[in-house]
């Protein structure tokens, strides 16, 4: 019986070895433009519609307009903070980028420098004083001061049933004039999915 046991337990693990050795793992190339959702969590789709979508909205509001008649000059504008409010783990830098893009392509918007990346610029700047030729260096002090910072907050709401789980994602942004604190444009645009767990019948 003890032999029985023993043989068995043999065939098993070879049989698990075999198995193992003969799967293996299959990567496919795909269009980046293409919708691909397996998790039912946030990812590079949802942020590249949601930007577009969002900055199409703030660009048709009017104080583009007003902007443009008060000051006769395109507005200057830098993206400040987007919160992760989701339980998920979002690359809210990502999101910052898709949102800058979409802004410039518009081509009715300049976009300015994050301060992260001023500060490495002032840097450069700094740099040039002591080893750039004159005629080549940069002058400090040039900057283009923005007139309005874009902020916001990506919130997540689940609502689960057995093995279905419906995943809400709301997404918030305000366009504030940097001089006088005024909200001229607020944005809500919403993501809903559902996610359904495959069932085995026995």
């Amino acid at each position: 019986m003890k032999h029985l046991i023993k043989m068995t337990l043999m065939l098993l693990v070879v049989t698990a070895l075999l198995v193992g050795g003969c799967s293996k793992t299959q990567v496919t190339r795909v269009d980046t433009d293409t919708t691909i959702d397996l998790s039912g969590h946030w990812n590079d789709t949802d942020s590249r519609m949601v930007s577009e979508t969002m900055v199409g909205d703030c660009l048709n509001a009017p104080w583009v307009n007003q902007h443009a008649m008060a000051k006769s000059k395109r507005p200057v504008i830098i993206v400040g903070s987007i919160r992760n409010k989701t339980t998920d783990h979002i690359a809210t830098e990502i999101f910052v980028k898709d949102l800058e893009r979409a802004c410039i392509n518009s081509g009715m918007i300049d976009v300015v420098a994050s301060a992260d990346e001023r500060g490495e610029l002032r840097g450069e700047r700094l740099d040039q004083r002591a080893n750039a030729t004159p005629e080549t260096i940069k002058q400090m002090g040039r900057e283009l001061g923005a007139d309005y910072m874009l902020i916001g907050s990506i919130n997540q709401q689940d609502d689960a049933a057995g093995n279905d789980k419906v995943i809400f994602f709301s997404t918030d942004l305000e366009l504030i004039d940097i001089q006088s604190n005024r909200k001229v444009w607020m944005g809500n645009e919403k993501i809903k999915k559902v996610r359904q767990q495959g069932r085995y019948k026995g």
